[in-house]
């Protein structure tokens, strides 16, 4: 994660990983959601939180939720259905469930599909933010299989050239075991900057950079700007742009991934896209390839190691010690986080308080 949207030290309050975990899951419990669900909805947030993903960690995404129980718009006990289904495949109704909660139970029913037959992909309608996608693409990593996770999210990012924000920030996450070294994993919204990340820089009273949003009018801000203010949408740097940011840079790029994103996992699901139906609804996609139906398990996990070597061992660039591949500096972040805690910021810290004293939960976080 980049400076500007971590926690600065003279703001930071650390947890324990443990008791960061029976918060949150007193929290879903006071929401109506039975232990198993309030056990894994919690485990899917603070993973994020202990992995340095703290977009999609407590102090953003725990009190949405909150939010969304409070006013109906999450079903606490979705009965969700498998609607169609073939062997290899399944697409499912969430019936206004959590994502964090409806899909890891889908990316089980990948798994073993993948088991049975080499592959499986599931995909879901009617459901909601599902927090970090890396999560449900390492379940299949668990199970010697290469994970991937993608989700259409309601509008907040302007395609290149355009000035209305029809599509969403749209990530993808696909993880893939090694040997010895941690498994490669890949998660990252198709947007220039994660939405979530706004919320991060105007706890922490940074800026943006140049090339991350646009103007009112969808020009792209090629200097630092400040982050947009809740609720005025429309007004300067409230728009996201593609990754690439600018057409000269490759945002044709991030932005037809953003539209594949759609494809698969908003109008394949049958429920939509995100611009239709839009907010609350998010469409998900899990599958899971089982590295046995392709080649040997031990020989796949064998040579990623190599490869992972060799990009570890490459000539760094001026400035930097080293080269990393995608999931090593989040393992790195679990191993320090593990040692020293969960860094929240003090207002995150104060906002459990509250909400402990809301719902006549014992506060024990600090």
């Amino acid at each position: 994660m980049l400076e500007q949207f971590k926690v600065q030290p003279e703001d930071q309050v650390r947890v324990t990983e443990e008791n960061l975990r029976k918060t949150v899951e007193a929290v879903f419990s006071k929401m109506g959601l039975d232990d198993s669900d309030s056990a894994l909805g919690a485990d899917v947030l603070v993973k994020a939180d202990m992995r340095g993903v703290d977009t999609h960690g407590v102090s953003n995404m725990l009190r949405s939720y909150v939010t969304g129980y409070g006013n109906g718009e999450l079903n606490s006990h979705p009965n969700w259905t498998i609607t169609r289904e073939t062997p290899a495949t399944a697409n499912i109704d969430g019936d206004r469930g959590l994502g964090i909660i409806v899909t890891p139970k889908a990316m089980d029913i990948a798994i073993e599909k993948a088991k049975n037959v080499g592959m499986g992909v599931v995909t879901i309608h009617n459901s909601r933010h599902l927090g970090m996608a890396s999560y449900h693409a390492l379940k299949a990593v668990e199970n010697d299989m290469i994970g991937m996770c993608m989700t259409s999210c309601p509008p907040g990012v302007l395609p290149t050239f355009g000035a209305e924000p029809v599509l969403g920030t749209n990530p993808i996450a696909i993880a893939a075991p090694a040997d010895k070294e941690a498994p490669f994993v890949f998660d990252a919204a198709m947007s220039a900057v994660a939405g979530n990340k706004l919320g991060l820089a105007r706890r922490n009273g940074t800026q943006l950079l140049a090339g991350w949003v646009a103007d009112h009018d969808g020009s792209p801000i090629m200097e630092e700007v400040d982050p947009p203010t809740p609720g005025y949408e429309g007004s300067a740097s409230s728009y996201l742009l593609p990754v690439g940011g600018t057409r000269e840079l490759g945002s044709h790029k991030g932005y037809g991934m953003m539209c594949l994103v759609d494809i698969l996992g908003g109008i394949l699901t049958g429920g939509g896209y995100g611009m239709s139906p839009g907010r609350p609804n998010f469409g998900h996609y899990v599958a899971a390839y089982n590295i046995e139906a392709f080649m040997d398990t031990k020989e796949f996990k064998r040579t990623m190691d190599e490869w992972i070597n060799m990009l570890n061992s490459s000539k760094p660039a001026p400035g930097h010690d080293r080269v990393m591949y995608p999931g090593q500096p989040e393992h790195e972040e679990v191993i320090e986080r593990t040692e020293k805690g969960i860094p929240l910021h003090y207002e995150v810290v104060d906002w459990f308080k509250d909400i402990c004293g809301e719902l006549s939960i014992p506060f024990s976080l600090v």
